[in-house]
């Protein structure tokens, strides 16, 4: 039985999706980004924690860890964090404050929430994530509901363009972060459930059940599940697309 997950993935995965589908189980905690840097400040005034500057770091740093252990676990028995690998050294260096002396990674997040299951949630198709990336940054849309309706939105609404460089830029960068994953998960001993993106948007309910059975917590009926996102590929995605292999082949 573990007592928590850590989805290790990068943008663009349907990591949004998968914490939606988690946390309507109501038996496998509340997965969200706590350790994302720019959303700290945010989280910490959500849970009313004192104000920082009236605290030294290592107190807030305690503070913050209790405080998104309890919201991660929404009310069940399992913490739930989605960890992007450009956060995953950041958040080690926290735990090391708080808990220092342990060799490794892993060490640390086992003192901080028990015992881990890591989900190496990717996307095969490294083109459709970076275009899917850029669209998301110039429009500012991130996330709709099935209904079409908006989930996510940052930044002011904005005209997507094809950008080859800038494509071009992301998917190697996505590229990296994932075989950083990759490297980690060796370098820990690590075997991760494996969730593919395309596995996950084809077929939500499968994904679920799979990631519930593995937790060992008891998985919806499949008839019942509900995902809360929907895709954001359209035809101007597959244009891009289209139009990057023919840019890349000159």
């Amino acid at each position: 039985m573990f007592d928590a997950y850590i989805i290790c993935g990068t943008p663009r995965t349907g990591s949004t999706l998968l914490c939606k589908l988690l946390a309507s189980t109501g038996a496998s905690g509340d997965p969200h980004s706590f350790y994302r840097r720019q959303d700290l400040p945010e989280w910490a005034q959500e849970w009313k924690l004192p104000a920082r500057e009236t605290m030294d770091e290592l107190e807030f740093s305690v503070a913050y860890l209790e405080a998104a252990i309890a919201a991660g676990k929404g009310g069940t028995g399992i913490f739930g964090l989605r960890l992007m690998r450009e956060n995953l050294d950041e958040l080690s260096a926290i735990l090391d404050r708080i808990f220092p002396g342990l060799a490794s990674d892993t060490a640390r997040f086992e003192k901080a929430f028990g015992h881990v299951l890591y989900i190496h949630l990717s996307r095969e198709d490294k083109l459709a994530q970076a275009v899917s990336l850029v669209k998301a940054q110039q429009t500012g849309l991130w996330h709709v509901a099935p209904d079409g309706t908006e989930i996510e939105r940052v930044g002011v609404p904005g005209q997507p363009r094809y950008d080859f460089q800038r494509i071009k830029g992301e998917l190697a960068e996505l590229e990296a972060y994932d075989a950083a994953w990759n490297t980690w998960f060796a370098k820990h001993g690590v075997t991760p459930l494996q969730v593919g993106y395309e596995r996950l948007s084809a077929d939500p309910a499968e994904a679920l059940l799979a990631i519930c059975e593995a937790l060992g917590v008891q998985a919806p009926d499949a008839e019942a599940v509900r995902p809360g996102v929907a895709k954001l590929s359209d035809e101007t995605s597959l244009d891009w697309m289209r139009r990057f292999h023919v840019d890349a082949a000159v």
